[in-house]
Protein backbone atom coordinates (compact mmCIF):
# COMPACT_ATOMS: atom_id res chain seq x y z
CA UNK A 1 0.00 0.00 0.00
CA UNK A 2 1.26 3.47 -0.87
CA UNK A 3 2.16 5.69 2.06
CA UNK A 4 2.10 9.37 2.73
CA UNK A 5 5.39 11.01 3.65
CA UNK A 6 3.68 12.71 6.58
CA UNK A 7 3.51 10.57 9.70
CA UNK A 8 3.99 10.31 13.44
CA UNK A 9 4.70 7.49 15.86
CA UNK A 10 5.69 7.34 19.52
CA UNK A 11 6.33 4.38 21.82
CA UNK A 12 7.29 4.46 25.51
CA UNK A 13 8.70 1.23 26.94
CA UNK A 14 9.77 0.42 30.49
CA UNK A 15 11.86 -2.25 32.19
CA UNK A 16 12.80 -2.61 35.81
CA UNK A 17 15.90 -0.50 35.20
CA UNK A 18 15.06 2.12 32.57
CA UNK A 19 12.52 3.87 30.41
CA UNK A 20 13.03 4.07 26.63
CA UNK A 21 11.01 6.46 24.44
CA UNK A 22 11.20 6.56 20.64
CA UNK A 23 9.44 9.25 18.63
CA UNK A 24 9.25 9.57 14.83
CA UNK A 25 7.83 12.41 12.79
CA UNK A 26 8.15 13.27 9.11
CA UNK A 27 7.07 15.69 6.40
CA UNK A 28 7.50 15.85 2.63
CA UNK A 29 10.94 15.88 1.08
CA UNK A 30 12.33 14.91 -2.31
CA UNK A 31 14.81 12.46 -0.79
CA UNK A 32 15.31 10.80 2.59
CA UNK A 33 16.61 13.44 4.99
CA UNK A 34 17.07 11.72 8.35
CA UNK A 35 17.90 13.52 11.59
CA UNK A 36 18.62 11.24 14.59
CA UNK A 37 18.89 12.52 18.15
CA UNK A 38 20.06 10.20 20.94
CA UNK A 39 21.41 10.96 24.44
CA UNK A 40 25.07 11.92 24.34
CA UNK A 41 25.91 9.13 26.77
CA UNK A 42 24.51 6.58 24.29
CA UNK A 43 25.87 7.98 21.05
CA UNK A 44 26.54 4.45 19.79
CA UNK A 45 22.76 4.05 19.32
CA UNK A 46 22.67 6.62 16.49
CA UNK A 47 24.05 4.35 13.77
CA UNK A 48 21.79 1.48 14.82
CA UNK A 49 18.66 3.66 14.76
CA UNK A 50 19.55 5.34 11.46
CA UNK A 51 20.13 2.00 9.73
CA UNK A 52 16.81 0.63 10.97
CA UNK A 53 14.89 3.70 9.76
CA UNK A 54 16.61 3.75 6.37
CA UNK A 55 15.39 0.20 5.71
CA UNK A 56 11.79 1.20 6.49
CA UNK A 57 11.45 4.66 4.87
CA UNK A 58 12.25 5.59 1.26
CA UNK A 59 11.97 9.37 1.37
CA UNK A 60 10.81 12.29 3.47
CA UNK A 61 12.29 14.63 6.07
CA UNK A 62 12.36 12.41 9.15
CA UNK A 63 13.16 13.38 12.73
CA UNK A 64 13.89 10.52 15.12
CA UNK A 65 14.23 11.06 18.86
CA UNK A 66 15.50 8.33 21.20
CA UNK A 67 15.36 8.88 24.95
CA UNK A 68 16.90 6.53 27.52
CA UNK A 69 16.28 7.32 31.18
CA UNK A 70 17.34 5.17 34.12
CA UNK A 71 14.70 4.74 36.80
CA UNK A 72 15.41 6.31 40.19
CA UNK A 73 18.29 4.42 41.78
CA UNK A 74 18.30 1.66 39.16
CA UNK A 75 21.73 2.60 37.89
CA UNK A 76 23.22 3.50 41.27
CA UNK A 77 25.73 1.08 42.85
CA UNK A 78 26.92 1.51 46.44
CA UNK A 79 30.11 -0.29 47.48
CA UNK A 80 32.27 -0.11 50.61
CA UNK A 81 35.46 1.91 50.32
CA UNK A 82 37.62 -0.76 51.97
CA UNK A 83 40.75 1.36 52.10
CA UNK A 84 38.97 4.11 54.06
CA UNK A 85 37.18 1.60 56.31
CA UNK A 86 40.49 -0.14 57.08
CA UNK A 87 41.86 3.22 58.13
CA UNK A 88 38.93 3.76 60.49
CA UNK A 89 39.32 0.28 62.02
CA UNK A 90 43.04 0.74 62.57
CA UNK A 91 42.45 4.16 64.10
CA UNK A 92 39.74 2.81 66.42
CA UNK A 93 41.99 -0.07 67.52
CA UNK A 94 44.87 2.34 68.24
CA UNK A 95 42.61 4.62 70.28
CA UNK A 96 41.26 1.68 72.28
CA UNK A 97 44.76 0.38 73.04
CA UNK A 98 46.16 3.79 73.89
CA UNK A 99 43.40 4.87 76.22
CA UNK A 100 42.24 1.49 77.47
CA UNK A 101 38.69 1.91 76.27
CA UNK A 102 36.34 -0.55 74.60
CA UNK A 103 36.35 -0.78 70.82
CA UNK A 104 32.70 -1.07 69.84
CA UNK A 105 32.73 -0.57 66.09
CA UNK A 106 29.94 -2.24 64.11
CA UNK A 107 29.30 -2.51 60.38
CA UNK A 108 26.44 -0.02 60.71
CA UNK A 109 28.58 2.48 62.56
CA UNK A 110 31.25 2.17 59.89
CA UNK A 111 28.68 2.88 57.14
CA UNK A 112 27.91 6.19 58.81
CA UNK A 113 31.50 7.41 58.73
CA UNK A 114 32.51 9.91 55.99
CA UNK A 115 33.67 8.39 52.71
CA UNK A 116 33.19 4.85 54.02
CA UNK A 117 30.88 4.07 51.10
CA UNK A 118 31.26 4.84 47.40
CA UNK A 119 28.34 5.66 45.13
CA UNK A 120 28.84 4.98 41.41
CA UNK A 121 26.54 5.11 38.39
CA UNK A 122 26.54 1.96 36.30
CA UNK A 123 26.52 2.29 32.52
CA UNK A 124 23.94 0.24 30.68
CA UNK A 125 25.16 -2.86 28.89
CA UNK A 126 25.61 -1.64 25.29
CA UNK A 127 24.45 -4.82 23.55
CA UNK A 128 21.39 -5.16 25.74
CA UNK A 129 20.47 -1.52 25.30
CA UNK A 130 20.86 -1.79 21.51
CA UNK A 131 18.48 -4.76 21.48
CA UNK A 132 15.92 -2.95 23.60
CA UNK A 133 16.07 0.26 21.54
CA UNK A 134 15.75 -1.73 18.28
CA UNK A 135 12.59 -3.38 19.63
CA UNK A 136 11.04 -0.11 20.72
CA UNK A 137 11.97 1.55 17.42
CA UNK A 138 10.34 -1.30 15.49
CA UNK A 139 7.08 -0.71 17.39
CA UNK A 140 7.30 3.04 16.78
CA UNK A 141 7.83 2.39 13.07
CA UNK A 142 4.72 0.19 12.99
CA UNK A 143 2.62 2.96 14.52
CA UNK A 144 4.23 5.54 12.25
CA UNK A 145 3.67 3.49 9.10
CA UNK A 146 0.07 2.72 10.06
CA UNK A 147 -0.62 6.44 10.10
CA UNK A 148 1.18 6.93 6.79
CA UNK A 149 -0.76 4.09 5.16
CA UNK A 150 -4.07 5.54 6.31
CA UNK A 151 -3.18 8.92 4.84
CA UNK A 152 -1.81 7.21 1.72
CA UNK A 153 -5.13 5.41 1.16
CA UNK A 154 -6.93 8.75 1.33
CA UNK A 155 -4.53 10.25 -1.20
CA UNK A 156 -4.92 7.29 -3.57
CA UNK A 157 -8.71 7.61 -3.45
CA UNK A 158 -8.44 11.30 -4.29
CA UNK A 159 -5.98 10.69 -7.14
CA UNK A 160 -8.12 7.89 -8.59
CA UNK A 161 -11.14 10.19 -8.63
CA UNK A 162 -9.22 12.95 -10.39
CA UNK A 163 -7.88 10.49 -12.96
CA UNK A 164 -11.48 9.55 -13.79
CA UNK A 165 -12.34 13.21 -14.29
CA UNK A 166 -9.43 13.55 -16.71
CA UNK A 167 -10.62 10.48 -18.63
CA UNK A 168 -13.97 12.19 -19.01
CA UNK A 169 -12.29 15.32 -20.37
CA UNK A 170 -10.29 13.20 -22.84
CA UNK A 171 -13.54 11.63 -24.06
CA UNK A 172 -15.00 15.11 -24.54
CA UNK A 173 -11.99 16.21 -26.58
CA UNK A 174 -12.21 13.09 -28.72
CA UNK A 175 -15.93 13.69 -29.37
CA UNK A 176 -15.43 17.37 -30.12
CA UNK A 177 -12.50 17.05 -32.57
CA UNK A 178 -14.50 15.89 -35.64
CA UNK A 179 -16.94 18.76 -35.12
CA UNK A 180 -14.05 21.23 -35.17
CA UNK A 181 -12.95 19.97 -38.57
CA UNK A 182 -16.49 20.05 -39.96
CA UNK A 183 -17.12 23.56 -38.64
CA UNK A 184 -13.87 24.73 -40.19
CA UNK A 185 -14.77 23.06 -43.49
CA UNK A 186 -18.09 24.89 -43.50
CA UNK A 187 -16.44 28.26 -42.81
CA UNK A 188 -13.91 27.66 -45.59
CA UNK A 189 -16.66 26.58 -47.97
CA UNK A 190 -18.63 29.74 -47.30
CA UNK A 191 -15.64 31.98 -47.89
CA UNK A 192 -14.51 30.11 -51.00
CA UNK A 193 -17.99 30.15 -52.49
CA UNK A 194 -18.23 33.88 -51.88
CA UNK A 195 -14.90 34.47 -53.56
CA UNK A 196 -15.06 31.92 -56.37
CA UNK A 197 -18.81 31.65 -56.84
CA UNK A 198 -18.99 27.86 -56.34
CA UNK A 199 -16.60 26.93 -59.14
CA UNK A 200 -14.82 23.57 -59.29
CA UNK A 201 -11.68 25.35 -58.15
CA UNK A 202 -13.50 26.48 -55.03
CA UNK A 203 -14.55 22.92 -54.21
CA UNK A 204 -11.02 21.66 -54.74
CA UNK A 205 -9.56 24.34 -52.47
CA UNK A 206 -12.16 23.61 -49.82
CA UNK A 207 -11.19 19.94 -49.78
CA UNK A 208 -7.48 20.80 -49.60
CA UNK A 209 -7.94 23.31 -46.78
CA UNK A 210 -10.17 20.97 -44.83
CA UNK A 211 -7.65 18.14 -45.19
CA UNK A 212 -4.78 20.34 -44.06
CA UNK A 213 -6.76 21.61 -41.11
CA UNK A 214 -7.88 18.11 -40.11
CA UNK A 215 -4.25 16.98 -40.09
CA UNK A 216 -3.16 20.03 -38.13
CA UNK A 217 -5.73 19.64 -35.37
CA UNK A 218 -5.61 15.84 -35.16
CA UNK A 219 -5.02 14.97 -31.52
CA UNK A 220 -5.47 11.21 -31.79
CA UNK A 221 -1.87 10.47 -30.79
CA UNK A 222 -2.08 12.78 -27.79
CA UNK A 223 -5.37 11.20 -26.70
CA UNK A 224 -3.89 7.69 -26.97
CA UNK A 225 -0.80 8.68 -24.98
CA UNK A 226 -2.83 10.50 -22.36
CA UNK A 227 -5.06 7.47 -21.84
CA UNK A 228 -1.96 5.30 -21.60
CA UNK A 229 -0.54 7.62 -18.93
CA UNK A 230 -3.81 7.38 -17.00
CA UNK A 231 -3.63 3.58 -17.13
CA UNK A 232 -0.07 3.73 -15.83
CA UNK A 233 -1.23 6.05 -13.07
CA UNK A 234 -3.88 3.53 -12.01
CA UNK A 235 -1.29 0.73 -11.97
CA UNK A 236 1.20 2.78 -9.97
CA UNK A 237 -1.41 3.68 -7.39
CA UNK A 238 -1.78 -0.04 -6.66
CA UNK A 239 1.97 -0.54 -6.29
CA UNK A 240 3.28 -1.94 -2.99
CA UNK A 241 6.52 0.03 -3.29
CA UNK A 242 7.38 3.73 -3.13
CA UNK A 243 6.68 5.33 -6.53
CA UNK A 244 6.45 9.04 -5.71
CA UNK A 245 9.31 10.05 -8.04
CA UNK A 246 7.93 7.98 -10.93
CA UNK A 247 4.56 9.64 -10.49
CA UNK A 248 6.27 13.02 -10.72
CA UNK A 249 7.62 12.16 -14.17
CA UNK A 250 4.32 10.63 -15.31
CA UNK A 251 2.35 13.75 -14.38
CA UNK A 252 4.82 15.90 -16.32
CA UNK A 253 4.08 13.78 -19.40
CA UNK A 254 0.33 14.09 -18.86
CA UNK A 255 0.64 17.85 -18.66
CA UNK A 256 2.71 17.89 -21.86
CA UNK A 257 0.01 15.97 -23.77
CA UNK A 258 -2.70 18.29 -22.44
CA UNK A 259 -0.72 21.34 -23.58
CA UNK A 260 -0.30 19.84 -27.06
CA UNK A 261 -4.03 19.14 -27.31
CA UNK A 262 -4.74 22.73 -26.32
CA UNK A 263 -2.34 24.18 -28.89
CA UNK A 264 -3.57 21.92 -31.69
CA UNK A 265 -7.26 22.21 -30.96
CA UNK A 266 -7.72 25.83 -32.06
CA UNK A 267 -11.24 25.64 -30.68
CA UNK A 268 -12.91 27.49 -27.82
CA UNK A 269 -14.72 24.41 -26.51
CA UNK A 270 -11.58 22.23 -26.58
CA UNK A 271 -9.61 25.05 -24.94
CA UNK A 272 -12.15 25.12 -22.10
CA UNK A 273 -11.93 21.35 -21.67
CA UNK A 274 -8.13 21.48 -21.65
CA UNK A 275 -8.18 24.17 -18.94
CA UNK A 276 -10.31 21.89 -16.75
CA UNK A 277 -8.08 18.93 -17.60
CA UNK A 278 -4.90 20.80 -16.65
CA UNK A 279 -6.47 21.97 -13.40
CA UNK A 280 -7.01 18.33 -12.39
CA UNK A 281 -3.50 17.35 -13.51
CA UNK A 282 -2.09 20.15 -11.37
CA UNK A 283 -4.09 18.92 -8.37
CA UNK A 284 -2.69 15.44 -8.97
CA UNK A 285 0.83 16.89 -9.16
CA UNK A 286 0.31 18.63 -5.83
CA UNK A 287 -1.12 15.54 -4.15
CA UNK A 288 1.62 13.15 -5.25
CA UNK A 289 4.16 15.38 -3.54
CA UNK A 290 2.80 13.79 -0.35
CA UNK A 291 3.39 10.20 -1.49
CA UNK A 292 6.54 8.29 -0.59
Amino acid sequence: MLRSMTGYGRIKWETGQREITVELRSVNHRYLDLNVKVPRLYGYLEELAAHQVQKAIARGKVDLFVSVRAKAGADIKITPNLAVIEGYVQAARQIAETYGIQQDLTALSLLRLPDAMEETREEADADQLKTEVAQVLAQALEEYNAMREKEGARLVADLTGRAELIRGYVDQVEARSPDCVEEYRQRIAQRMNELLAGSDLAQQRILQEAALYADKVNVTEEIVRLRSHLDQLDAMLQSPIAIGRKLDFLVQEMNREANTIGSKGNDVEIARIVVDMKAEIEKIREQIQNLE
